[in-house]
């Protein structure tokens, strides 16, 4: 029993022996290792505050910022951990790691495919200059300002001052109408005249009214005016003109100025805007039969 035991004693202070022969002959790549880690630390530090102060300049959302540079810093520290282990020779240690977080990012995409997809498609908008907080847009049949968009979200306010939340995937998978990468727009204006009206002369009024109304109209000329076709109750027409304008509200402010000022114009002019009726005409006289409506009630 006791050379058992000796014998148990002795092994174990081999095997201390060896660790300890080990771990002085790795002692210079240990503190090369930690030097290693402790620099990529303090450099994830400084790269985060650079890049998100790079971002910041592209970007106005805080959060998408924020989210690339904490990328930034994770990056650099997974490099200086993987490149303390290959200094210790833990080849073995760093390949498992590797299989380990390849598993579970598969793992954790598929758990969170569809926020992952709204968090990358987030910063893929937060990078488009054709997309800017501000801006007044229409995609996915709503219209409106954008007024945040962040990793999960792009935030719209309509005319009526509805929010809209609609997912950052759903704005890259669709198309998207943006109205203020332009300072023009055009507005389009159908109505209809009585047919007892003089065509020319409507034109002519209507082309004069838009020029006086608009600054941005210079002449008469410049009014886009046809007429389409012969209705039911009116002879219809479409007229276009061009506005400065950067939002659908200053459209819509701007057709109804023109409307109210052709009404007015179509009033003083004695130009008549015909709403449906229904005429009905009775041009033969109907024969009765005094005989039959005699007998009619005499049966009765």
């Amino acid at each position: 029993m006791e050379s058992t035991i000796t014998t148990a004693f002795n092994d174990l202070i081999d095997k201390l022996q060896g660790w300890l022969s080990a771990i002085i002959q790795n002692i210079p790549n240990l503190i090369l290792a930690i030097i290693v880690m402790a620099a990529a630390f303090f450099m994830a530090r400084y790269i985060r505050k650079f890049v998100l102060k790079l971002v910041k300049k592209r970007v106005p959302q805080e959060s998408v910022a924020n989210i690339i540079a904490k990328i930034s810093a994770v990056v650099i520290v997974v490099a200086g951990l993987f490149l303390a282990l290959g200094i210790l020779n833990l080849s073995k240690m760093l390949t498992s790691l590797l299989a380990g977080a390849g598993v579970a990012g598969l793992a954790i995409g598929l758990a969170l495919q569809g926020t992952l997809s709204n968090t990358f498609a987030g910063i893929v908008i937060s990078f488009r200059k054709r997309i800017q907080i501000g801006n007044w847009v229409e995609t996915n049949g709503y219209s409106g300002e954008v007024i945040d968009v962040n990793l999960k979200e792009f935030v719209l306010k309509e005319a009526d001052n509805n929010i809209v939340v609609i997912p950052n995937k759903m704005i890259l998978e669709n198309p998207l109408k943006n109205y203020s990468l332009t300072t023009r727009m055009r507005v389009f204006l159908e109505c209809g005249v009585g047919y007892e009206s003089d065509l020319e002369e409507v034109e002519k009024l209507t082309k004069e009214v838009i020029a006086k109304t608009f600054d941005q109209v210079e002449r008469p000329d410049d009014v886009e005016f046809y007429y389409t076709e012969f209705g039911d109750s009116s002879i219809n027409y479409l007229c276009r003109f061009w506005i400065d304008a950067e939002s659908m509200l200053e459209k819509l402010k701007s057709k109804t100025k023109a409307i109210i000022e052709i009404k007015k114009a179509y009033d003083k002019a004695g130009i008549n805007i015909p709403f449906p009726i229904r005429t009905l005409q009775f041009d033969n006289e109907l024969n009765f039969d005094e005989s039959v409506l005699s007998n009619g009630y005499s049966n009765n």
